[in-house]
């Protein structure tokens, strides 16, 4: 029996699975070690419920992917949490991108692109994850993200750069001022979940000039910054997988042709394809 679990800074999707069964699915706050402890970690582990956690004692292995596991300090912070819960299976963490690369292989080499709350993208060749550029999160990075719309957003916004009508909006929708956003960007915790939060205004925006080009250049500058620095990129299907190319996937349709990029699937989530490279990887046997 296996558990897998793939996080954001929002929320993680869980599945227990035996065989190539699966026996439980569950949703949970997402994870991210940047922000939260390992007695966190676990206490979220710990809300899993009993269709998960009744059946611990026979979980071989978790498989965890998980926005901030990039380094091995923030890595062995899950560990340890989720070591307080399944203290008798095996434990396998890594970054969120790896996830959406095993999800998105199809036997080829290939390269993942992850856009959600944060971004990312790497090269899978069915044996070595690779980035030429690492996420830098969304203080130095994450452009393309819902973050990074949202940051564009609030930045133009204080600094009086938007249109009067999408100023009004904003105002009038979250009643927000400079010190409501300085507060939440930088002194209380998940900053970038609350930058995120306002891709929802955009979104129901899109067709307004502005915005759509504000949305267009963060996506542009993600494949400039993450795609194109990868070997012989023009030469391999590119994968999406993330909020971002579900929600906004005309204008990442867009980049796509305008890099021609060679476009391969679109994902919102990777749990599915993930839980079935997973079973084919752990049963082979």
């Amino acid at each position: 029996m296996i558990l897998i679990g793939t996080s954001g800074s929002t929320k993680c999707d869980w599945q227990l699975v035996d065989a190539n069964k699966t026996l439980a699915r569950k949703s949970s706050k997402g994870m991210n070690p940047f922000f939260m402890d390992d007695v966190a970690i676990s206490d979220i582990a710990k809300s899993l419920g009993s269709d998960i956690l009744d059946h611990k004692s026979e979980i071989e292995v978790v498989y965890y992917f998980g926005a901030g596991c990039s380094s091995k300090h923030f890595a062995s912070m899950v560990e340890r949490g989720l070591s307080m819960v399944f203290n008798k299976s095996h434990l396998y963490v890594k970054e969120d991108i790896v996830a959406a690369a095993f999800a998105t292989f199809n036997g080829e080499p290939s390269i993942t692109a992850l856009m959600g709350t944060g971004s990312n993208a790497c090269h899978f060749d069915g044996d070595i994850v690779r980035q030429e550029v690492s996420g830098m999160d969304f203080i130095l990075g994450d452009e393309g993200s819902r973050s990074h719309f949202g940051k564009l957003l609030l930045s133009k916004f204080l600094k009086k750069q938007l249109p009067s009508e999408i100023a009004q909006d904003l105002e009038k929708e979250f009643q927000i001022d400079k010190e409501e956003i300085l507060l939440n960007v930088y002194i209380k915790p998940y900053a970038n979940v609350y930058l995120s939060s306002f891709s929802q205004f955009i979104k129901e925006r899109i067709e307004h000039p502005y915005l759509k080009a504000m949305v267009k250049q963060s996506v542009h500058e993600f494949v400039e910054t993450y795609i194109c620095s990868i070997k012989n990129y023009k030469n391999l299907p590119v994968h999406f997988v993330g909020s971002v190319p579900h929600f906004f996937e005309e204008i990442v349709n867009e980049v796509v042709g305008e890099h021609q990029l060679i476009k391969g699937i679109f994902i919102e989530e990777p749990i599915d394809l993930l839980v079935s490279y997973l079973i084919k990887k752990h049963y082979k046997n």
